[in-house]
């Protein structure tokens, strides 16, 4: 089976579900050797107390989140806030529907993006990804400045 490059990828894999036989390449420092990962990412609109966007990126067997108040940019050069939120269950990808009232994050939730991407650099305050979604594509950058305040945009 001829390997597919990361931007053959179809991101319109059912939700709930890992594509089969899908895997994102990342090539390490080590030219002689590459970790072969799927790795996902989603973007769920959140009309929440405050409407915002909850960026989610599938790493560590977890969805490591942000909320992005003014949602991610698609712009080249406009960077957003995103504050770093608890990490959420994989299963929590590709959710839809209504958080009760009276529950953490009451309100409306839907995908608003989802695809794959590939981790050019994870370093403790500083995140490079290679997004393929429906909006987002391209290289993005996400950086902590302060505390959980973190700023997420993109550079290609």
């Amino acid at each position: 089976m001829k390997d597919k490059s990361f931007w053959d990828y179809d991101t319109s894999v059912p939700r709930n579900r890992a594509p089969e036989n899908d895997s994102v390449t990342r090539v390490s420092k080590n030219a002689n050797s590459t970790e072969i990962q799927t790795l996902r990412f989603i973007v769920q609109e959140h009309h929440a107390r405050r409407l915002h966007w909850d960026f989610r990126l599938e790493l560590d067997g977890v969805l490591k989140s942000w909320a992005v108040p003014k949602g991610p940019p698609i712009e080249i050069g406009i960077k957003r806030l995103a504050v770093e939120v608890e990490d959420h269950p994989l299963s929590y990808f590709g959710f839809e529907g209504t958080i009760p009232a009276g529950g953490y994050g009451a309100g409306e939730v839907k995908v608003w993006d989802k695809g794959f991407y590939v981790l050019e650099l994870r370093e403790p305050r500083k995140y490079h990804v290679l997004l393929k979604g429906r909006k987002l594509k391209g290289d993005y950058r996400l950086i902590n400045f302060k505390d959980k305040n973190w700023l997420i945009y993109r550079v290609a």
